[in-house]
């Protein structure tokens, strides 16, 4: 990452782009160059829509193993705050203008390990309810300047669920 920011993963999170990781290195890898070499094998490569095809997959690919690379690198394993502390790795139950709702509080590279929607830290409302306790209610300031208050009813760790 240009500006050398740690990504704060779960070590679940981390095993996943590991994983990931390592099937983009290796047999996916070899799938997309044996369907370069097939469809290169096809003749004039000018108008060979398989060729270019699988040379873009290649390419994205090549993306995908850098970006994994650099993320990996970057990463250290959070320790979630315990049960009732919501911070980064948390799952927390909001009480939402009436109506609950169920985040992580996170990197969007949680996702990975979860199904939850992630709700960043550095937004309007991941800094608001970042280091409240169950029970607390909080405010924060949404995009369009109205004051929005929330209720913390939950907020555990993130694979305690």
């Amino acid at each position: 990452m240009a500006d050398d920011k740690v990504l704060l993963l779960t070590q679940e999170a981390y095993d996943k782009l590991q994983e990931e990781l390592q099937y983009r290195e290796g047999k996916l890898h070899d799938e997309i160059i044996a369907k370069v070499a097939a469809a290169r094998a096809e003749g004039d490569l000018s108008e060979n829509g398989g060729y270019q095809a699988a040379r873009e997959a290649q390419r994205k690919n090549q993306g995908r193993i850098e970006e994994l690379t650099v993320k990996l690198r970057d990463a250290k394993i959070l320790q979630a705050p315990p049960e009732g502390t919501v911070g980064n790795g948390s799952l927390v139950t909001l009480d939402l203008m009436g109506n609950e709702m169920v985040y992580v509080l996170g990197a969007h590279d949680l996702s990975a390990a979860t199904d939850y929607d992630i709700i960043s830290p550095e937004s309007p409302i991941g800094a608001a309810v970042m280091g409240a306790s169950v029970g607390d209610t909080v405010s924060y300031k949404a995009p369009n300047g109205r004051e929005i208050k929330v209720t913390i009813k939950s907020a555990k760790p993130l694979g305690d669920e």
